[in-house]
């Protein structure tokens, strides 16, 4: 009798790997602190909790691409936020968070065997797994220029990610339009994971006189022409939005209707009262602005701190992590820190360009983040 294989041939949950370190941080008389996964641990702002709640009779079955008051309110927070005007409505669906996105858009768009996706070179792994729950091949490069002449030619799917998780680097108007262009010269598709363009630090600062983080759809990027180019986006971090699973993908006018009828086959819906939540959410600045104020703390405190431990903290522009190296091993740097009662992301798990790289998140309570910079400064 034959036996058949079932499952996705898919690798291991990286961050399986950090549990004996996890144990060892978790003896320090202190308690643990954890900075190694950006979940957020604020509030979720009451003005949402009360459209969720507002929104809670709801006996029918949502529409996939999305109420129209969702639609618009995504479009005037691009033209508000982001600088975008021009884009339809219509270019617009939500999504049930942005992973699921990121996994499920090479499948959708019809990639397989043969089709070739470009992602980072240091990068969240989703992009990886994308490409291989379709069949498609992913590589890791940050340019075109870096892919020899026949693997260009099958290049479908481009991935950009700015601000960068981990890194934190951000990509200019410039920079991003080069990618732009050198995809459309292959007919590719370009996808940008914009998840953090609130959260810029420094000369991205807007609360601080700095510049907006560019979309892919700003039109010094775009040239005002949205073919083949889509913008993916999260209020999870923004707006503390993580539990609600609140996103939305918006350009690509020829693409969407593809993507929405897919989605219905595939019952990926939004609900409708998370639909109402987020519409919202993108109505009212000043709960982000409040949030964006207690990472800026945590952030300026953590700093100095791991700076203090040795550790050099490297682009970091914009975003929830600090991306840092003490010229080690990632796993010593990750041991040391442990031994203190704090854990880290560890840099292997976005690629090998993250060797020797800690990625610390910002997202501890003020209590926990206190905690962290004491033992890190204690001598």
């Amino acid at each position: 009798m034959q036996t058949s294989t079932f499952g996705l041939d898919l690798p291991d949950y990286p961050w399986e790997a950090m549990a004996p370190y996890l144990e060892r941080a978790k003896q320090h008389s202190g308690g643990v602190v954890n900075l190694s996964i950006g979940t957020p641990v604020d509030p979720t702002p009451q003005l949402v909790q009360d459209a969720l709640r507002s929104a809670a009779d709801a006996p029918g079955y949502p529409t996939v691409h999305g109420t129209k008051a969702v639609r618009e309110a995504v479009v005037e927070w691009f033209g508000r936020r982001r600088g975008v005007e021009g884009l339809d409505e219509q270019a617009v669906m939500p999504t049930v968070g942005s992973k699921e996105l990121v996994a499920w858009l090479p499948f959708f768009l019809g990639l397989g065997p043969g089709d070739v996706v470009v992602r980072p070179k240091v990068a969240y792994p989703t992009y990886d797994i994308g490409a291989r729950l379709a069949g498609a091949e992913a590589i890791a490069a940050d340019s075109l220029d870096e892919i020899d002449a026949p693997t260009r030619a099958r290049v479908r799917l481009v991935w950009l990610n700015s601000p960068g998780n981990p890194t934190g680097a951000v990509r200019t108007a410039e920079a991003m339009r080069a990618v732009v262009d050198d995809a459309r010269s292959v007919g590719a598709v370009v996808a940008s994971d914009e998840c953090y363009a609130e959260l810029g630090w420094g000369e991205w600062d807007v609360q601080r006189g700095g510049s907006a983080v560019p979309s892919v759809l700003d039109p010094r990027v775009s040239g005002g022409d949205f073919t083949r180019l889509l913008s993916v986006y999260s209020l999870s971090k923004q707006s503390n939005l993580a539990g609600y699973r609140a996103a939305f993908v918006a350009g690509a006018p020829e693409l969407m209707p593809n993507l929405v009828n897919s989605r219905k086959h595939a019952g990926m819906i939004v609900p409708y009262p998370v639909q109402e939540a987020m519409r919202v959410a993108l109505g009212d600045q000043a709960h982000v602005d409040a949030q964006k104020d207690l990472y800026r703390g945590r952030r300026e405190r953590l700093v100095p701190a791991l700076e203090a431990f040795g550790l050099t903290i490297s682009h970091s522009e914009a975003g929830l992590y600090l991306w840092c190296t003490a010229g080690e091993d990632t796993w010593t740097t990750v041991g040391r820190l442990a031994e203190r009662g704090i854990v880290v992301g560890p840099g292997v798990f976005y690629g090998d360009e993250g060797a020797g790289f800690v990625r610390v998140a910002l997202t501890g309570s003020d209590e926990r983040v206190d905690a962290a910079v004491d033992r890190l400064t204690a001598s």
